[in-house]
């Protein structure tokens, strides 16, 4: 599994990227995802397509050690993270998440934060498991807002 910068070359294939349709109200597509990020440029978003090999198997998206702010958590704030319905379940999602932390450890986080919507099917068990804790808060949005001690983690 790699990161990988979406390229002219590669950006139809990443879009095509899909999580399972019953995931589709807890994630916004890849393509939704570029258009935050251009619409945002103060979130100052960072994204890689994820490949395993030449297939391309998901996407990431974070908020790169911006200045939180009212309508911003961070510095590092994992916006977004799906992997392909037909490749879930493989250990992708921990794998990305492995290498996120790693990056943004290297250069200076000591907390990533990430949201989710509640609701049956939500991504919480997931995130839960990996680590990160409810801060207690619910966002405008109505996402539960949770961080991940990066000193806690290995």
């Amino acid at each position: 599994m790699r990161l990988v910068e979406v390229t002219r070359e590669n950006r139809d294939a990443v879009i095509a990227v899909r999580v399972h349709p019953a995931q589709e109200r807890f994630v916004a597509s890849v393509e939704t995802s570029f258009r935050h990020a251009s619409e945002n440029p103060e979130a100052k978003p960072w994204f890689r397509a994820v490949y395993d090999g030449d297939v391309p198997v998901g996407f990431v998206m974070v908020s790169w050690n911006l200045v939180p702010g009212p309508e911003m958590r961070g510095p590092y704030f994992l916006w977004r993270l799906l992997v392909d319905a037909k490749q879930q379940g493989r250990g992708y999602g921990t794998a990305i998440l492995d290498e996120v932390v790693r990056l943004i450890r290297a250069d200076g986080a000591t907390e990533l934060i990430t949201s989710y919507v509640p609701g049956e099917g939500c991504p919480e068990p997931f995130y839960r498991r990996y680590g990160f804790v409810p801060t207690g808060e619910i966002d405008g949005d109505g996402e539960v807002v949770l961080s991940l001690d990066l000193s806690a983690r290995p």
